[in-house]
């Protein structure tokens, strides 16, 4: 870079540089990280050249090494909006991605907005499925279940800064052992992919994520054998459940679900068109809660 770049030099050779590094939002990426770094407002190097001081130098060239890493700028910035709220994120918790908001959607579709829900959100995380709905369901109160302790802490963080600290909690468990009562709408994104794929997956994904939040086992569907066999006890006569899954999954979760009497199972698509979401309704005369998932 040059020794005093101004600030349209600073992005062209961070651009540069990203692209060579593989990355293929580098335009948008040097973007967002020349903004974090030197305090801009949004969209201010489209609008003119903005100051460059030699503080937000040294930090901008710290953002743009780490990127250069693969690592996400969400994870640089500790930010990742989702459902058009703010949600911080750490090394403990997957970084919710735009898909995941069909979940959120498929949810509001099927329940009436203004009771007094009761939802459990299995593996939380960030908290930003949970907090998604209670901003929408404005007399829901929820739960939301992780086995990391730093995530549930952080999803706690995110609930009270976005204004739905007094309707939820958070707690650390293995989905549902120890945990009794019945939900109105279980929800989850668990992990789903295969842990063949491991070495395929993106960097930012492979080394980024917490690995308990990506793998489902050898075929990606040992939490929805859980599930199918084990949630119907948690949920309410009438109750809804919820779940991401892989592009590839719908067929196979489905038929999991089915055979253990699952009703209505529906698999809806995310954006692009491919399998997204399972939604079902439980068996119409639960089994007994004792082989909790």
């Amino acid at each position: 870079m040059p020794t005093s770049p101004d600030a349209q030099a600073l992005f062209r050779a961070a651009t540069a540089q990203l692209t060579a590094a593989g990355v293929e939002s580098s335009r948008l990426d040097a973007r967002l990280l020349l903004e974090a770094a030197f305090g801009w407002k949004p969209y201010a190097l489209t609008l003119g050249t903005p100051a460059v001081t030699a503080e937000g130098l040294a930090r901008f060239e710290g953002m743009l090494a780490r990127r250069l890493a693969r690592e996400p700028v969400s994870r640089i910035l500790g930010l990742r909006d989702f459902w058009s709220l703010p949600f911080q994120i750490s090394p403990a918790t997957l970084d919710p991605r735009p898909d995941s908001e069909c979940l959120v959607q498929a949810v509001l579709d099927r329940v009436d907005r203004h009771k007094p829900l009761r939802l459990l959100d299995l593996g939380t995380g960030s908290g930003c499925l949970l907090i998604a709905l209670l901003t929408e369901l404005p007399a829901a109160w929820g739960l939301g279940l992780d086995r990391a302790p730093d995530a549930a802490a952080m999803a706690q963080r995110n609930a009270e800064t976005l204004g739905v600290g007094g309707r939820s909690a958070f707690a650390v468990g293995d989905w549902t052992e120890a945990l009794a009562g019945r939900f109105d709408v279980i929800l989850s994104n668990p992990p789903y992919i295969p842990l063949a794929d491991r070495d395929s997956l993106a960097p930012e994904v492979r080394c980024f994520d917490p690995a308990l939040a990506l793998f489902g086992g050898a075929d990606g569907l040992d939490p929805y054998r859980r599930f199918a066999a084990g949630l119907a006890g948690f949920l309410a006569p009438g109750g809804l459940l919820a779940l991401e899954i892989g592009w590839d999954q719908g067929a196979a979760v489905t038929a999991l679900l089915q055979q253990q009497g699952w009703r209505d199972v529906a698999c809806l698509p995310d954006l692009a068109g491919r399998d997204r979401v399972i939604v079902a309704y439980p068996p119409q005369t639960p089994r007994a809660v004792n082989g909790n998932p």
